[in-house]
C-alpha cells in the first residue's frame, strides 16, 4: 500500500497582510496542517510572530494548527500556545534542558508533543525521548530563514528514525522543514517522512495547489 505523505504549508512564507487568503489558499489546495513557525530573534536569527497569530489562525480554520517554537526556554511560553488553540506544539530540545517536562506540559494541556533537532543534533541526543512524542521534525536547514536548499544529509536522520520507530514499535510522526519543493521531495519520501513542511515551494509557486498535489503524490 502506498504511505500517505501529509503537508504543513508554512505561513511564514505567505502575506502576512493577507493571511486569512493564505490560510483559505492551504485548505482548497489539499495541505493537512498549517504550519506556523515561532522564531524569537534568539535561539534562531529572525522574529516571526507569537500566540497571538495562533490564535488569529484558529479564527480562520479546522486544520490541524502545526506550531514549532524555535525560540528559547520553550517551556515557559507552552500556556500561552495552548490557549490561542495549538494541535501540535514542536519545541527544540537544544532550546529546553527538561525536555522530559516540557512535553508533560504540553500533553497536559491536552495538545500533541513534538521535539525537533537542527542539522548540527544528531538523533542520539532525542532517543531517550522518543517513547513519549507524537512528533519528531528534523530540521533540514539551519532555521531561521525561509527559502534555504536543504541539507541531503539530514535525511540520514530520518532513516535512523524512522528504523528506532519500526524497531521499537513508536507511533511518532517524522516530519521534515527547510527546503522541501519538488527536486528534494521524493528523496524526503524514500528516507521514511510522514508529513512535509513546505513554505516558499508552495506560496511561491504559480500554482500552489498544483505544486501541493505533486509533491504529495510524487
Amino acid at each position: 500500500m502506498k504511505k500517505l505523505t501529509k503537508c504543513a504549508p508554512s505561513v511564514l512564507a505567505a502575506d502576512f497582510s493577507r493571511i486569512h487568503e493564505g490560510i483559505q489558499l492551504i485548505e482548497t489546495s489539499g495541505g493537512d496542517w498549517v504550519h506556523l513557525d515561532v522564531m524569537d530573534g534568539s535561539f534562531v536569527p529572525e522574529i516571526s510572530f507569537g500566540a497571538q497569530m495562533v490564535r488569529a489562525v484558529r479564527s480562520l480554520t479546522k486544520l490541524p494548527l502545526d506550531v514549532h517554537l524555535m525560540i528559547e526556554k520553550p517551556e515557559n511560553h507552552i500556556s500561552a500556545f495552548l490557549k490561542a488553540g495549538s494541535d501540535f506544539i514542536t519545541f527544540h530540545t537544544e532550546a529546553s534542558v527538561h525536555s522530559h517536562r516540557t512535553i508533560q506540559i504540553i500533553k497536559a494541556g491536552g495538545a500533541k508533543a513534538g521535539i525537533s533537532i537542527v542539522p548540527s543534533t544528531p538523533v542520539s541526543q532525542i532517543v531517550e525521548l522518543l517513547p513519549f512524542v507524537d512528533l519528531v521534525l528534523i530540521m533540514t536547514v539551519n532555521p531561521g530563514y525561509g527559502g534555504q536548499s536543504m541539507i541531503p544529509e539530514c535525511l540520514d536522520k530520518v532513516n535512523k528514525l524512522a528504523q528506532i520507530k519500526e524497531d521499537k514499535g513508536f507511533v511518532f510522526d517524522i516530519s521534515v522543514d527547510g527546503g522541501i519543493n519538488r527536486s528534494s521531495i521524493q528523496k524526503a519520501k524514500d528516507s521514511g517522512i510522514d508529513v512535509f513542511v513546505a513554505g516558499s515551494a508552495f506560496f511561491g509557486a504559480d500554482d500552489p495547489g498544483a505544486e501541493l498535489s505533486y509533491m504529495k503524490n510524487c
